[in-house]
C-alpha cells in the first residue's frame, strides 16, 4: 500500500459564488473528502450536488480545547494518509485525500500548520491550494485598505501587548461569548471601555452578512457569535492611545534628547542626573509608604523616566538600548525562576528564594564575576544608606558562617555596645562617642536580621509614627490657641500619649 497524498483546499469566505472554479472541480472529482466543519455556507453546495464527505465536527464535542481538536484532526488525516486507500499502482489523484477548510488554508487554520509540520517527516505528500480568505471579504465589507497598516490576531491567543492602535486590527476565531469576553478584557488594557468596534458576521455572504458597532464593554453582552464571526478594531491616530505604549515613551525620550528636542535634556549626562535618580526613588517610596495609588502612578513613571534617559544616552553612543535592558531583565527573571519557567520545584517562599540564590550564583560563575572578587563582601553598592549597607554586610558574612547561632548573644552585644557608649559619654570623648554609637547601631541591625525585620523599613515606620504623633501635638496646640513657646514638655508629653492611644 502506498501513502495517500493530502490536498488541502479552501472553501472561501462563505458565499458559494466566491468558490473558485478550480477548487469546485477538485471537490467534484475527489474520491475521499474530509472537512474541518460542515457549519459553513458552502457545504450546502456540496449537499445539493450529492458530494459525500466526512466532517470532524464530532471532535469538537470530544475534546476540551481547540488545540486538542486541531491535534486530533491532523492525527486522523495523517493516519488516513499512511493507511492509503488504493493499491500502490493507482494514480495519485485516486489515492488523494482532499481536506477542505473554511476560507484560505493558510489564514487562521492551525490544522494546516500542523500538517505542514508533520507530513514531510512522515513521507506524506502535501499540497495546499488557495481559496478566498475571510480577509478578502472583510476588507471589502469594512472598507479597509491593508496598505495603511493591518494586523490579524487570534481571539484565543490575544494579548494586550499585540494590539497596536495605529493599525487596522481584525480579530478572528471569535466563536462564542466566552471568547469575546477574553477579547474585551485584552482590548480594555489598551483602549477606553467605550471605544467603538465592529462585530462582523458572515462578511461577504449574501443574505447573511451583518455588521454591528458596539463599545468594547458590550462585546460579550447579548451578542451572537459563530464560526464566521470577527471583531474589527478601527485604526486610530488618537495620541491618548499611542501614549499607552512603551514604544511611544521610547520615541518621546529620543525626541527630547535629539537636536530638535529640549536643550536641558540634551545637555544631561549620567553624572548630571545621577542625583535625580535617587530623589525619584525616594519620592516613589514615600508614595508607597503613604499608600497613595495616584502618587505611586506618577512617581513610578518618574523612576521609569530615569531608566529611559540613562538608556537613551547609551543608545546614542551605540552601547545598548532600553530594549537590550528589557531583554537582559527578562532573561534574568526566567533564568532565576527555574521553579516557574523550568523543571525545578518550589513549595514555599524559602525554596523559591533558595532557587533564586542558586541560579544567581550560577549566573556569576558563568560570567566569571566570582573569580574577579577578592572579598566575600564585594558587590554591595557603596552609596547604599548606612542601615541597608550594614544589613547587607552582615548577611554576606553570615553566609560563610561568621554569625551567632541565636538571638541571645546578639542582644548581649547590644547591651555591651550601649555600656561602651555610656562610658564614652562619661569620658567626654566626642570622637569615641561617635564610634561607639556606630557600633551600637551596627549591633541593633544585627538583631533585626535575627527577628527577620528590615532595619530600614523598621526605622521608616518609627519615623512615620513620630511624625504623626508630633503633628498631633501641633494640632492640639492650634486647637488650644497656643504656640510651642506657650507650652511645656509635660503638656506635650500628655498629648503624645494621647496620640499613641489614638
Amino acid at each position: 500500500m502506498a501513502n495517500s497524498p493530502i490536498v488541502i483546499v479552501g472553501l472561501g469566505s462563505g458565499d458559494p459564488d466566491q468558490l473558485t472554479l478550480g477548487i469546485w472541480r477538485r471537490l467534484q472529482a475527489a474520491k475521499r473528502i474530509f472537512v474541518r466543519t460542515e457549519h459553513h455556507p458552502v457545504m450546502a453546495l456540496l449537499q445539493e450536488n450529492n458530494i459525500s464527505y466526512t466532517s470532524f465536527d464530532s471532535l469538537y464535542e470530544q475534546h476540551d480545547s481547540f488545540p486538542e481538536v486541531y491535534e486530533a484532526i491532523a492525527s486522523r488525516l495523517l493516519q488516513e494518509a499512511l493507511q492509503g486507500g488504493h493499491e500502490s499502482g493507482a494514480a495519485a489523484s485516486d489515492r488523494a485525500i482532499l481536506y477542505a477548510v473554511p476560507g484560505h488554508p493558510m489564514v487562521a487554520e492551525r490544522t494546516v500548520q500542523l500538517l505542514r509540520e508533520r507530513c514531510a517527516a512522515e513521507g506524506v505528500e502535501l499540497t495546499v491550494l488557495g481559496g478566498e480568505s475571510f480577509l478578502d471579504a472583510s476588507f471589502a465589507s469594512l472598507g479597509i485598505d491593508p496598505i495603511e497598516g493591518f494586523s490579524l490576531l487570534d481571539a484565543a491567543e490575544l494579548k494586550a501587548s499585540l494590539l497596536q492602535p495605529e493599525l487596522h486590527t481584525i480579530i478572528g476565531q471569535v466563536y462564542d461569548a466566552f471568547t469575546a469576553s477574553d477579547v474585551k478584557l485584552a482590548l480594555m488594557e489598551r483602549y477606553p471601555e467605550d471605544y467603538e468596534v465592529v462585530i462582523g458576521h458572515a462578511l461577504g455572504v449574501q443574505g447573511q452578512e451583518r455588521m454591528i458597532s458596539v463599545p468594547v464593554y458590550e462585546l460579550d453582552r447579548n451578542q451572537e457569535y459563530g464560526n464566521l464571526s470577527i471583531i474589527y478594531v478601527p485604526r486610530s491616530e488618537d495620541p491618548a492611545l499611542r501614549n499607552r505604549s512603551f514604544e511611544r515613551l521610547h520615541e518621546i525620550v529620543a525626541i527630547l534628547r535629539s537636536p530638535e528636542g529640549c536643550p536641558w535634556d540634551r545637555e544631561q549626562t549620567h553624572q548630571s542626573i545621577r542625583k535625580n535618580f535617587i530623589e525619584e526613588l525616594y519620592e516613589a517610596l514615600e508614595a508607597i509608604d503613604n499608600d497613595d495609588p495616584d502618587g505611586m502612578q506618577e512617581e513610578f513613571g518618574d523612576v521609569i523616566l530615569q531608566v529611559m534617559l540613562h538608556s537613551q544616552m547609551e543608545e546614542e553612543v551605540g552601547a545598548f538600548s532600553v530594549y537590550d535592558v528589557i531583554q537582559t531583565l527578562n532573561e534574568k527573571l526566567i533564568f532565576r525562576h527555574p521553579h516557574v519557567f523550568g523543571e525545578t520545584g518550589a513549595q514555599n517562599a524559602d525554596e523559591a528564594l533558595a532557587n533564586w540564590e542558586g541560579m544567581k550564583a550560577e549566573e556569576k560563575r558563568r560570567k566569571g564575576t566570582d573569580a574577579a572578587r577578592v572579598s566575600q563582601l564585594d558587590g554591595i553598592p557603596p552609596d547604599l544608606p548606612a542601615l541597608m549597607k550594614a544589613y547587607k554586610l552582615q548577611k554576606k558574612a553570615a553566609k560563610v558562617g561568621f554569625d551567632w547561632d541565636e538571638l541571645g548573644p546578639v542582644l548581649s552585644k547590644i547591651e555591651e555596645e550601649l555600656l561602651e557608649l555610656r562610658e564614652a559619654i562619661s569620658a567626654g570623648d566626642e570622637e569615641k562617642q561617635a564610634d561607639e554609637l556606630g557600633d551600637l547601631l551596627f549591633a541593633v541591625v544585627n538583631a533585626s536580621r535575627f527577628i527577620h525585620a528590615d532595619p530600614e523599613e523598621a526605622l521608616s515606620r518609627t519615623n512615620r509614627k513620630f511624625k504623626s504623633r508630633f503633628q498631633y501635638i501641633e494640632e492640639q496646640l492650634r486647637i488650644n490657641g497656643k504656640t510651642f513657646d506657650q507650652t511645656d514638655l509635660l503638656e506635650m508629653d500628655r498629648w503624645w500619649e494621647e496620640a499613641k492611644r489614638l
